[in-house]
């Protein structure tokens, strides 16, 4: 019987590289403490892709995006999805892998002029493997008619782009507060959240000195999740806002 491949995916809302409140620049000790951990697929929200302002505020700023910042020398694929759009620079999500990223699109799902979102739809290659493994990043709205509609848009781009024999995994930051996205994306989709089917309950990750809110999330199918853990305590809780979660999961197909 040939041994089913594992991956260890991680999910992380960067806060642009800036710790708590916005006044240390954090992305090279993010960057040190992602590499020791040696996920083979990245899911990262709020990534600066440039910002002018911070480039002469903080020293150190480096000239690449900081997906690039991030990938260089240790993730050699790499996509970036610009969805924040501003005179002095712009974010996004990004995918950093291992693995071939064969083709990528970002998807626009803003719903208002002051949330700008998108799904970074990423098409990755494993080695060996005859299907492709579909990884969509997300950061979705705070308001939850805004997500609403954006995870209507999601389900439809998974019903649209994903067949049911290819594994799938959604992640990000999904703001969802009240909880109320597991059921619907199981029901429309047929995906589990990781943490929930594991610990039997959704991750806590906000704010990462003292978390409390369940807001980021870990969806797959065509997988079996074998461990996940919540990255909280030093270094985690003074690098980022949120604290980012670790999952290994068992490819299903």
């Amino acid at each position: 019987m040939t041994e089913k491949r594992v991956i260890k995916v991680l999910s992380y809302n960067i806060h642009k590289g800036l710790g708590v409140g916005n006044r240390a620049f954090t992305l090279p000790h993010i960057r040190d403490a992602l590499r020791g951990l040696q996920p083979d697929i990245l899911f990262l929200q709020e990534v600066l892709g440039q910002h002018e302002k911070h480039a002469s505020r903080f020293h150190g700023w480096p000239t690449l995006p900081q997906s690039d910042f991030l990938a260089e020398g240790a993730w050699p694929h790499a996509a970036y999805g610009k969805n924040a759009i501003y005179s002095h620079g712009h974010h996004g999500n990004a995918i950093l892998s291992k693995y071939p990223i064969v083709e990528f699109e970002n998807i626009d799902i803003s719903t208002n002029a002051f949330e700008s979102r998108g799904i970074l739809h990423a098409v990755i290659q494993l080695p060996g493997e005859v299907v492709p493994l579909h990884c969509m990043c997300v950061h979705l709205n705070m308001l939850r008619k805004g997500r609403d509609a954006q995870l209507k848009q999601l389900c439809w781009r998974v019903m649209k782009s994903v067949s049911e024999h290819e594994p799938l995994i959604v992640a990000g930051d999904f703001n969802d507060w009240q909880e109320s996205a597991t059921k619907r994306l199981f029901d429309d989709i047929g995906v589990k959240e990781v943490f929930l089917d594991l610990l039997g309950s959704h991750a806590s990750t906000f704010p990462s000195a003292f978390p409390l809110l369940r807001l980021d999330r870990v969806y797959a199918r065509g997988v079996r999740a074998l461990g996940g853990e919540i990255l909280n305590g030093p270094p985690w809780d003074a690098l980022s806002d949120h604290a980012p979660l670790l999952a290994q999961l068992e490819l299903d197909v």
